[in-house]
């Protein structure tokens, strides 16, 4: 042990550069938050660190980084005072990021609000906006719920729900103005004569903003393992050197003015794609290495990976918990640990050098960041690999024209739309690639992140040492074997229990802040609304065994219940869409418009319509004739129906509260979907003593930002003696119905 100790000491004694640096990483890392490992990084280095001039500057980095970590967060994290919580007011802002569509409705976006890193939120219509725009907003500002602790490493601790949000025409000005200059015309000539699949792809893929992305492309590059392709990282800047070493070499620039140049373009691109960790991290390591190459001096991948971590985390020492910069440096270790074997591998088997290196880096890369993953997300792409590799040929073609088009709209934009047009076709067969392999069985998966840790270690020791490959054979087998043995008793499953070919009744499905209610009656089934963009619906009917739908019912225009109908007509035959939007259209649900066969029915669901599917039917009691007037809330002229299944009646509320139910008198029920995810309804006591249910059931999104259900609403169930049912706590619930008897059964 001694012996060993002695040579990894005298291993580092080599690198003196590299423990320093490391020493003012682990400050910058620990202080603020485990002293515990200061003491012993302190410890370690005073064991391992001679001579004494050389401890006592690595103890000096490692508690200055400390020191420094706490002084800027100290300056970056500045909440509103508590009396600026809960009062509305018309302010002005500065949007720091395009705004986005968020899962379940509504846009969002981070502003800048009397010198405070603030998140905005507004449903409704809202102007075309991009970063640096001034904005004036109408809200009141609220504390982050739970679900929102994400907001803390961006260093946003609150939330302004507005009413109402004008633009102003001004821009932000300075340095940052000039900058979203160059971006503001980039980003319209990226878009250029692109559906807005292709255009916001191509935005992600050059720029790193991926905020018009539609939320339904967006899940499937994620489930498909393609969704760094829009987060700007090492691979643009790799490539981006690449462009301009290649340009400079053309037109016989010398090399160290080409060098120069790419130091400069790297300074300019970091900024303009973001400034995010991963390309804050990509940013300073190509930068070092660039800088290396003009000094005459080998770059050093270890030090300059511990500069990149050194830097971004004194910029911002919350970066340590940002997923974007854990994925990043997770990948870049790995890729430097495990490529070359695996490329050495797979050339000795005679596999072309191009195909063996895009294997090598994308195998490299899907093992280092399988377990921040399974952490962050809960989920795990299996398509991931085969995805890259297939998509690898025409990344970087895309990446390179975009960025020549991103350039020449700086002089003018009709000349970027030949480049434009070029980029066209590969960006729709990546969306195409996206969408085909999300689509698969199984593309993304659960996974515990303790399990998947350890499997990538023992996979990662397997590729790196030959000895450890040949000792874990025999775990690898029996690994295999249980997952095969495990794969067969869920196939042997079946569906969920509750749910059966012969079995009658409703199923509540968890799918986040959102409605998704499937009626069931022997095989006949009826879905009512879809949930957000991105939920996991198909995953639930796919769970509880359903593989077609007689119908499907969209109560109304608003993402958390229209927003992953084209998802469910593109993966699932269904008879008939019954369109409750009512003349609205928003991004989310335009999906519906073009999916489905040419067989689909599409119908318009007024009051005194019938839907049967078998035994299943549906009486609908509202909208009447009209539409839904211009600004007017989608809530009111939502779809409301009584269904019954096997003898017992559901009302299904969609979002209308007791307003418009009341006037409607619906029967008495038996199970009664609460309206709008359990908001507040001062009228809902008066409808519960008219509809007496046995049965409530709240379909709401764990620790949303909207604080459903309500205090007020879970008392007035309570009072009324209804039992509740939460699918944010119980999960999935499906109620089964057997001669007029419930049978309730949670998945959680």
């Amino acid at each position: 042990m001694s012996s060993r100790a002695g040579a990894l000491r005298a291993a580092l004694l080599e690198r003196p550069w590299h423990v320093l640096t490391a020493g003012f990483v682990i400050g910058l890392a620990a202080g603020p938050r485990a002293p515990l490992a200061m003491a012993l990084a302190a410890l370690a280095l005073c064991g391992l660190t001679a001579p004494p001039g050389w401890t006592l500057a690595a103890l000096a980095l490692l508690f200055g980084g400390a020191g420094l970590a706490d002084a800027r967060l100290a300056v970056l994290d500045r909440p509103p005072p508590p009396a600026a919580f809960g009062h509305a007011a018309t302010s002005t802002a500065t949007l720091l990021e395009t705004p986005r569509e968020e899962a379940h409705g509504g846009l969002r976006a981070a502003i800048e609000l009397d010198r405070r890193r603030v998140l905005l939120r507004w449903r409704g219509a809202a102007p075309a906006l991009v970063t640096g725009d001034v904005v004036v907003v109408r809200g009141a500002l609220a504390r982050p719920s739970p679900r929102d602790a994400w907001l803390a490493s961006r260093h946003i601790h609150a939330i302004l729900r507005a009413d109402d949000v004008a633009a102003t025409g001004a821009r932000r000005g300075g340095v940052a103005g000039l900058i979203d200059a160059v971006r503001r015309r980039a980003l319209v000539a990226l878009g250029h004569d692109l559906p807005p699949a292709q255009a916001g792809l191509l935005r992600g893929m050059v720029l790193g903003d991926d905020a018009t992305l539609p939320p339904a492309t967006r899940q499937e590059l994620r489930r498909a393992g393609l969704g760094h392709l829009v987060a700007a990282s090492g691979a643009n800047i790799a490539l981006l050197a690449a462009l301009a070493m290649g340009i400079g070499a053309a037109l016989g620039t010398p090399l160290r003015s080409r060098l120069l140049l790419v130091l400069g373009l790297i300074a300019l691109y970091v900024p303009l794609a973001g400034g995010g960790a991963s390309i804050r991290r990509a940013g300073v390591m190509g930068g070092a290495a660039v800088a290396a190459t003009l000094a005459s001096r080998p770059a050093a991948r270890w030090h300059a990976l511990l500069l990149a971590a050194a830097v971004t985390l004194a910029l911002d020492p919350a970066s340590l918990t940002d997923p974007g910069w854990q994925l990043s440096f997770a990948a870049v270790v790995a890729i430097a640990l495990l490529a070359a074997p695996i490329r050495d591998a797979l050339r000795a088997r005679r596999i072309p050098w191009a195909l063996a290196e895009a294997i090598a880096v994308t195998a490299a890369a899907t093992i280092g960041t399988a377990p921040v993953s399974a952490a962050r997300f809960g989920t795990l792409s299996l398509i991931s690999l085969p995805a890259n590799i297939i998509v690898a040929p025409v990344v970087a073609p895309i990446t390179w024209i975009g960025m020549l088009a991103a350039l020449a709209a700086q002089v003018a934009e009709p000349l970027a739309w030949p480049f434009v047009w070029l980029a066209a076709a590969p960006v729709a067969f990546v969306t195409w690639a996206g969408h085909v392999a999300a689509g698969l069985p199984g593309a993304a998966v659960s996974a515990p992140a303790v399990l998947v840790g350890l499997v990538t270690c023992a996979i990662a020791a397997a590729v790196r040492w030959p000895a450890a490959r040949r000792a874990g054979r025999p775990l690898a087998l029996a690994g295999c074997l249980a997952a095969l043995v495990a794969g067969a008793a869920r196939l042997a499953a079946g569906p969920q229990p509750g749910i059966t070919a012969t079995s009658a009744g409703m199923a509540f499905l968890d799918i986040g802040q959102g409605d998704a209610t499937l009626l069931f009656d022997h095989g006949r089934t009826i879905l009512v609304d879809t949930g957000p963009p991105d939920g996991p619906v198909l995953r639930r009917l796919h769970d509880l065994g359903v593989r077609r739908l007689d119908a499907l019912l969209v109560t109304h225009a608003q993402a958390d219940h229209d927003g992953a109908g084209g998802a469910i007509l593109r993966a699932l035959p269904v008879g008939a869409l019954l369109d409750g939007r009512d003349g609205v259209r928003e991004p989310a649900g335009a999906a519906l418009d073009s999916a489905g066969d040419a067989h689909l029915q599409r119908l318009i669901p007024r009051a005194g319509s019938i839907v049967r599917a078998g035994a299943l039917s549906l009486h609908v009691l509202s909208p009447g004739p009209g539409g839904t007037a211009p600004g007017e809330d989608p809530n009111v002229r939502a779809v409301v129906a009584v269904g019954q299944v096997g003898g017992v009646r559901i009302l299904l509320t969609s979002d209308a509260e007791s307003d418009v139910l009341a006037p409607l008198h619906p029967p008495p029920v038996d199970v009664l979907k609460v309206s709008h995810h359990g908001s507040a309804d001062p009228g809902l006591g008066d409808l519960l003593s008219e509809l007496r249910p046995r049965l409530a059931v709240i379909e709401v999104g764990a620790h949303n930002t909207y604080g459903h259900p309500t205090p007020a609403t879970l008392a007035t169930l309570d009072a009324a003696a209804v039992p509740v049912l939460r699918t944010d706590r119980d999960g999935t619930v499906v109620v089964t119905v057997d001669g007029g008897t419930l049978r309730v059964h949670r998945h959680a």
